[in-house]
């Protein structure tokens, strides 16, 4: 719940404060739709007003048993442009309006799933504590940070019960697929694997929002919504809260944030992107199959210089002058000893047989190393025994027993791993809704 509070306390801050980072007008990069500003935060304060648009009161949709009203409908779309900035005008109207629906109607599958859990209540008393702390996160007291949102027309029991729906469904998910969303130490490993390999290639750390076409009625609605979203946020509502809102991606309940993505890892469009977009730089609209995506460029770099490994050998001594007839021979027995070698076993065999030496070399920068054991230390899989090498010193096997970034921007295990829970059950989560919609009566009037 915390990251949820502190997304609509940047979105409520902004308001109250009139402060929000907001975009420029648009630049010449191709993909680029605007840059921050930070002269923005200098802006006058804005009072809310509520947006005039006008609906009908009565039913607009039943879910299951529970009915959604025009009323209903229009105080959520209050409150979601209360929580993003995003301006109603008549281009953007039905992306708000549906959005809002889809919240609508997710929320009451969540309320009516929630039931079935007797154990499982948030009590008044729990509302008010996080009501609490979201006020005193953008200093006001609660009372005048209900009166602001009266201000635009939305009604504190609007709130309220969005609040203690969402507060039971994260502890219900949470509870319900905690075991099923834990990492294995191989899934850790392989991660690591993976981010040292792509250590040298270029990265960048990346807001995203997914405009998930089946959800908004189709790839053209999914790309007027997003035109309009970017319009919005280059003329200042802030990305984050924006993409909590209306994004379909994951990172929707981390604002967006996707975190470090590597060079070639992403969709082709999305790569070209990435390319062109300078730190700061808003995309325009991308359009992928099922959707369309916008990107917010926060930081990129270049490969981490420093790859590290662990290396074990076995060798044949042999001085550089020795004759190619000796360097054969111990090549060949090499070579036959190394399919029953591995990085456990290599320098108890080497210690067992006479001729041959062995030694652990420890973590080492691949620069570091002999010039002849580089290609092996960069391209070997982990956990693999190469061809015999020869060096000035004799003839070598190396046992290549771990890789990792080195620097600051080493992954860190502990790390690596809460990434991969919080993925695994934000996954989770949506495929529970997946199914609630699916078993669903859902019609709309």
């Amino acid at each position: 719940m915390g990251l949820t509070r502190y997304m609509t306390g940047v979105a409520m801050a902004a308001l109250l404060a009139g402060s929000a980072v907001a975009q420029t007008a648009p630049v010449q990069a191709p993909a680029a739709a605007g840059t921050l500003n930070p002269a923005a935060e200098a802006a006058p304060p804005a009072a809310p007003a509520a947006p005039a648009f006008q609906m009908s009161d009565g039913i607009l949709a039943t879910v299951n048993d529970s009915v959604i009203t025009g009323f209903d409908l229009r105080q959520r779309m209050l409150l979601l442009i209360a929580m993003t900035q995003v301006q109603p005008t008549p281009e953007n109207i039905p992306a708000i309006q549906q959005q809002a629906l889809n919240l609508l109607v997710d929320e009451r599958l969540q309320a009516q799933e929630l039931t079935k859990y007797e154990d499982l209540v948030i009590t008044d008393a729990e509302v008010d504590q996080e009501l609490a702390a979201m006020a005193q996160e953008v200093g006001a007291a609660p009372a005048t940070y209900l009166e602001f949102l009266a201000q635009g027309g939305i009604r504190p029991s609007t709130l309220r019960e969005q609040l203690r729906t969402q507060m039971g469904w994260s502890q219900l998910v949470g509870g319900r697929f905690q075991s099923r969303a834990r990492v294995s130490r191989s899934a850790v490993d392989a991660a690591l694997r993976q981010a040292s390999e792509a250590a040298s290639k270029k990265q960048y750390l990346i807001g995203e929002i997914y405009i998930e076409a089946s959800r908004v009625g189709g790839q053209q609605a999914a790309l007027n919504g997003a035109t309009q979203l970017v319009q919005q946020m280059v003329q200042g509502a802030p990305f984050q809260a924006v993409a909590q809102q209306f994004s379909a991606a994951p990172s929707a309940t981390r604002g967006g944030d996707a975190g470090w993505v590597v060079e070639g890892a992403m969709q082709p469009a999305l790569q070209q992107a990435l390319e062109q977009l300078e730190v700061g730089q808003l995309s325009r609209p991308i359009p992928v199959d099922g959707g369309v995506y916008i990107v917010y460029m926060r930081d990129k770099r270049d490969g981490a210089s420093a790859s590290l490994v662990q290396i074990k050998q076995v060798m044949i001594e042999l001085p550089e002058t020795a004759s190619d007839a000796d360097v054969a021979a111990a090549t060949a027995r090499l070579e036959a000893l190394r399919p029953q070698l591995t990085c456990e076993t290599m320098l108890q065999r080497a210690t067992s047989e006479q001729g041959l030496l062995g030694s652990d070399l420890g973590e080492a920068d691949v620069q570091n190393l002999a010039p002849q054991f580089q290609q092996v230390a960069r391209s070997a899989e982990v956990g693999s025994v190469s061809t015999p090498v020869r060096t000035p010193l004799g003839v070598h096997l190396l046992g290549v027993c771990g890789r990792r970034a080195g620097g600051t921007e080493a992954p860190d295990a502990r790390e690596v791993e809460a990434q991969l829970f919080r993925q695994n059950l934000a996954t989770l989560g949506k495929r529970y809704m997946r199914d609630l919609r699916e078993d669903a009566l859902i019609e709309m009037k």
